[in-house]
Formats: structure tokens, sequence, C-alpha cells
């Protein structure tokens, strides 16, 4: 071996100290902090002291938890997105991982692993802390874990996040392709879902502002923290492609620096005034983390603008420089995290308003009137996940369109008709009232699941994005064409799969459970059911009549044919509302104590005939779409056997007429 050899391999370097440098760090400020102010918060709540185990012990692992769920996504985004993997063929299906892509995934299975380990171990420390005995007197016990589970809604959370965490695990530490890291990164993300979803956002005044913030401050949170801490490990193993892979996390990290700073200031607002940041401990913790993203935000900074342009050269001493400063950005993110998580421990000031009404408690603002068309029109409330999902992908639409000559006007129309009617129904009176009426709830539900998708698919976002970009790349038109050419895709838009999922949910919610009744008493519900209707919408419809290609896609005759089979079992569900004489939900309704006392059923056979009528519009372009394909794939085929036929002097037909003559003359003919 030669020196340069035996020195190259002293400077590679294991990533664990780091790991565990950023998790001990998180957890002992989150700890420590929180063990200052336990006496406060115990004597706020009237709980007896459960002694330093469960006062430090339960925000320390916090800490900790969420350094791992960022390790997680972190990896698992860079062996999907930021690093190539092997290539296969002209796309990546079926494409393996290089060793690195296989490192940062098990890196991001064992990760999940101790996230579910720690999901686990939270249970009792959950119902230590509510309760105030020891965790030695829980831990231990059967009947402990039950009243827990059963009683404590932290504690089912908890238990959540680590049977995901866990399927995520074992998924992580069995699969090495290209497509499972993309799975799993999703995977990673929902494993914390349910933490995003409660907590001191889901509750009080506002706390649809609050939640929806709180999704897109952890999201980033963690992407931005874990990316990171993959690419430090990449570049202490001295792996290859780091400025590449560098560069496409600059432009995430950017982002993810605007999201956190926006969403943190709208979460922290909603909770504390200005005049009282600087009066409690909680105002002083929310000035800490501003500071300490900031921070964060000037070391991107200087990434940017010397660590990057020097990676190109890929020489020693510039991935020595870039290491550095990101392990030092790594420990200071994990401070942050630790900051963060104290938030949910320290007595927060008094609320900005003490007397909240039942509509604030449940929905997070107060209606006064029904729904009308002058309230539906007039009465706005910016909504912060979908509204600002759907302003997003205008914008990211209208970037690519600058990029692709001789775009088509048509398909940007549709797909900015798709993005404003989603923020339009999201901000306006309708979707102001969907948590209080079952009518409004019903035409949200027809707009998100069967008008949104129909516009959005007519866009072709796919046909775009693999115009935009060059080929030849590890890039979004090379992950497009993978995901056109997908045994995920073909298996969804099969028309019997797809005809299925776009109305099983239906009638699970509505007819064939009690899941409407649990969806709607919560906000997380809402935005369950809001992500279901798109998507379950948009590959219905894409299979339909989405311009962008499908492999194995079935002729438009065949299309039109599922199109008439399944409508008719989608429409029914209205008939069924309309002549249903049981009111759903009716103690979540009751329980807003609404001015204007409505009449339950009545409303909510209204929002059956809206179910079913409100599919006419829709249906009008999809029919019109599907026989204009249907007219296309006829002429093209007439075409084709026009063309055939030249091409033969139309032997085809002669022999078929010599066929029909041999036949005419071996039968006898019978005299009259």
């Amino acid at each position: 071996m030669s020196n340069a050899q035996v020195a190259s391999k002293s400077a590679v370097k294991a990533a664990f100290p780091l790991y565990l440098a950023a998790g001990l760090v998180a957890a002992l400020i989150a700890g420590v902090i929180s063990e200052m102010f336990a006496g406060a918060s115990l004597a706020a709540l009237g709980i007896p002291d459960p002694g330093a185990v469960t006062t430090f012990g339960l925000p320390a692992l916090r800490g900790a938890a969420w350094v791992l769920a960022a390790l997680a996504a972190g990896s698992f985004l860079f062996s999907a997105w930021l690093l190539p993997p092997k290539q296969i063929g002209p796309d990546l299906n079926g494409a393996r991982l290089t060793v690195d892509g296989v490192i940062a995934s098990r890196t991001g299975a064992a990760s999940s692993a101790g996230l579910a380990l720690i999901g686990v171990v939270m249970v009792p420390l959950v119902l230590s802390d509510v309760s105030g005995q020891p965790l030695s007197t829980v831990m231990f016990e059967v009947d402990a874990w039950t009243l827990a589970l059963d009683k404590v809604a932290d504690a089912r959370v908890w238990l959540i996040v680590a049977a995901i965490a866990a399927c995520v695990a074992v998924a992580g530490y069995r699969v090495s392709c290209w497509w499972s890291q993309v799975a799993l990164f999703i995977g990673s993300l929902l494993a914390i879902m349910p933490l995003a979803l409660t907590g001191h956002s889901a509750t009080g005044g506002d706390h649809d502002f609050g939640t929806n913030s709180f999704i897109w401050h952890l999201v980033f949170l963690l992407v931005w923290v874990g990316a990171l801490m993959a690419l430090v490990a990449h570049g202490f193993r001295l792996g290859p492609n780091l400025a590449p892979a560098v560069r496409r996390y600059s432009r995430i990290a950017l982002f993810a620096f605007v999201a956190m700073a926006v969403s943190g200031v709208i979460n922290g607002a909603i909770r504390v005034h200005l005049d009282d940041i600087t009066r409690y401990a909680y105002g002083w913790v929310l000035v800490g983390k501003l500071v300490g993203i900031l921070v964060l935000g000037f070391m991107g900074y200087a990434h940017r603008e010397r660590t990057i342009p020097a990676l190109e050269a890929e020489g020693p001493s510039q991935r020595r420089a870039f290491v550095r400063l990101g392990a030092v950005e790594v420990l200071v993110m994990a401070a942050v995290t630790g900051l963060a998580v104290t938030l949910g421990r320290t007595p927060p000031p008094p609320p900005r308003d003490p007397n909240l009404t039942p509509m604030q408690i449940q929905m997070g603002y107060n209606l006064e009137d029904p729904l009308t068309w002058a309230n539906w029109v007039g009465l706005w409330r910016f909504e912060l996940l979908y509204s600002v999902i759907a302003i997003l992908l205008a914008v990211y639409y209208l970037h690519l369109t600058r990029r692709v000559s001789g775009w088509s006007k048509g398909r940007t129309a549709w797909w900015l008709l798709g993005c404003a009617t989603v923020v339009v129904t999201m901000c306006s009176g309708i979707g102001l009232h969907m948590p209080a009426s079952y009518s409004a709830h019903m035409t949200v539900h027809m707009i998100l699941s069967m008008g949104v998708p129909v516009f959005l698919v007519l866009g072709a976002p796919l046909s775009l994005i693999i115009d935009a970009y060059p080929s030849g790349e590890f890039n979004p038109r090379l992950w497009a064409q993978s995901f056109q050419r997908s045994k995920f895709l073909r298996i969804v838009t099969y028309p019997p799969v797809s005809a299925v999922q776009f109305l099983v949910f239906f009638y699970v919610m509505y007819v064939f459970t009690d899941l409407y009744e649990l969806m709607i008493s919560e906000h997380a519900g809402h935005v369950i059911m809001n992500a279901v209707f798109l998507v379950s919408g948009y590959f219905y419809f894409w299979e339909l009549i989405g311009p962008d290609y499908i492999e194995g896609r079935v002729t438009a005759k065949t299309r039109l044919l599922w199109l008439w089979i399944s409508m008719p079992v989608h429409l029914f569900m209205g008939v069924y509302l309309m002549q249903l004489n049981t009111v759903m939900g009716e103690e979540f309704y009751r329980s807003l104590l609404l001015p204007w006392d409505p009449d339950l059923l009545a409303d909510q056979k209204v929002g059956g005939g809206i179910a079913w009528a409100s599919g006419s519009f829709p249906l009008v372009i999809v029919f019109g779409v599907l026989f204009i394909l249907w007219w296309r794939e006829d002429r093209a085929e007439t075409a084709e056997v026009d063309r055939i036929a030249d091409e033969t002097d139309d032997a085809e037909w002669r022999a078929y007429n010599e066929m029909l003559a041999q036949y005419t003359s071996d039968t006898p003919q019978h005299k009259g």
C-alpha cells in the first residue's frame, strides 16, 4: 500500500461522534432548561413533583428524539435526492445505491430504530409527568401502561410515533434500491407528524394557524438539520460527489431557513404578545431560538459564499473546511433543537384571549353567521398549509415555463386555475365553515377531490419538468421519468385500482365506519382528509385524462368505460346521504354552540345533494377530454390502417375478399 493510500485512509473519520454530540447537546439543553422551570410548571398545573428522572429525562429524551428524527430524514433525503445511485437504463427504476448511499440508508434505519425505542420509553414517562408519580413506580406496571394509553393523549401519540419509526427502521435495513429511499424519506417525515399535530400549537385560539405553522417548522427543521448531518458524515468518509450534493442541499437549506424563520415567528406570535417577550421565560426562550436560527442563516451564507465554491476544486483542505464549519453548524442546530423542546415545558405567558368560546377551542376561530353567498366571498382567513403549498407550486410551475420555449399557455392556465382554486377554497368563507357545517365540508370535499385534480392534471406538470431540465443528469427530469415508468404508478393507475382507491375512502368515511366523527373532531383530521382528497383525486383523473405519460395506459375508449362504471358508484353516496336520517358528528357539531342553531339533519341532506350533483361540472370536462382523445385515437388508428394498406397494395383486404369468395363458392346452392 502506498503512502498516499495510507494517508487517505487515515483521514477517514467516523461520523458517530458527531451524531452522539448533537444528541447530547440537544438533550442537555432541553433537560437543563426544563428542569429550571419544572417547579413553576408543576405548581401551575397542580401536579406533584415526579422526581428529576422525569422532569429532566422527559425533555432530554424528547430533544434526543428530534435529533434522531432529523438524522433519519436527512439520511434518507441524502441517499434519495443528493447522491446519485448506480443508474440502470434510462431511468432509476431498479437502480441500486452506491456504498455511500447504503451507509446513509442504514444510518437512517438505525436512527429510526432509536426514535422507536424512545417513543416506547416516553409512554411511562408521560404518565409519570402528568400524574406526579415517580417513573420507577409506573415503568414496570402493566396497569400503568394501560392507563397511560387509555387516558393520556401524548402517550398514544408517542406509541404511534414508535410504530411508524419501527416500520421505517425495519424497511431501511432490508432495502437498498433508489425508490425505496424515496419511500423511506416520506416515512421518516410521517413518523413525526403525530407530534407536529399535537402540543401547544394544536390547542387554544388560532390553533389552525399554530398547527399548520408548526408542521412547516418541524418538517424543515428535520430536513435542514438531518441533511447537513448526512453531508458532514459523507465528508468524514471522503465520499465522492460531495460538491454537487452540497450545492443541491444549499438550495434546500435556504428555503428551510426562510420557512423556519417565518413559521417560527407566526407560531410564537399566536401565543405571546410582543410586550410579553421579555417579561416571561417563555419569551426569552423564543428569542434564544430565533437568534440561533439567524446564526444558522449566517453560517449557511458562509457556506454559499466560501466553502461551496471552494469545494469545486475537491481538494483536501477545501473538504476539511466544509466539514469543520458543517460540524459546528450541526451542533448549533442541536442547541436550537434543544431550545425548541423546552418551549413545551416552559410556563407560557397568560393567553392573549382568556375567554375563548367553544368554537375557538375546537376550530381556532369564531363564526357569527351561517354560510351564505355573501360571506363565501366576503369572509377570508389565510390557511397556512395547503394554500401555501398551492402558491409555491404555482410559482415553481411559472419558473419552469420560462425555461421551456413554446410551452402551452392552455396547460399553464389549467395548472394556475387548480392552484388558485385550492387557495380560494381553503381561505374563503367555504373553507372557514368546513369544520362547522356538513354541507360546507362536502362542498370542500368535492372541490378538492373532483375539481382541483382535474385542473392540475391538465397542466401536465411532469411533462414540464422533463422539458425544463437537461437529460443525462441526476436531476428532476430523471426523477420524473423514473416515476412515470415506475411499477407503483402502473399499479395505482391501473383502471380497477384507480377507481377503487378513489371510491373506497368516501364509503369508509361516510358509510361503513364512524371515521367521519373522529376526523372532524381534530384539526389533524381535517389536514389528513384534505390530503387524501387531493392525492386520490389526482391519481384518478390523471389516469383518465392527464396528458402526462403513463406507461401501459389503456385506450381512451376503455377509460371512458371505467368512468361510466365508477361515477354512478360515487354519485350513489350522495343519494345515500340524502336519505340518511342519523346525523353524523352530531356531538361535535352541538359542542360548537353555533349562534345560528342549525338544523343538522337538514344540513346533512344538503351535503348529500352536493355530493350527488357537484360532479357534473368536472365530468363535463372529463367527458369532453376523453371523447377528444377517443376521436384522435380512432383517427390515428384509421391513418395507420390506410398507411399499411398503401404499403402492401391493400394485400390484407384482397386476401380477405378472396377468403369470402372461396367460402361462397364452397357453399351448396339451394334451388327454389
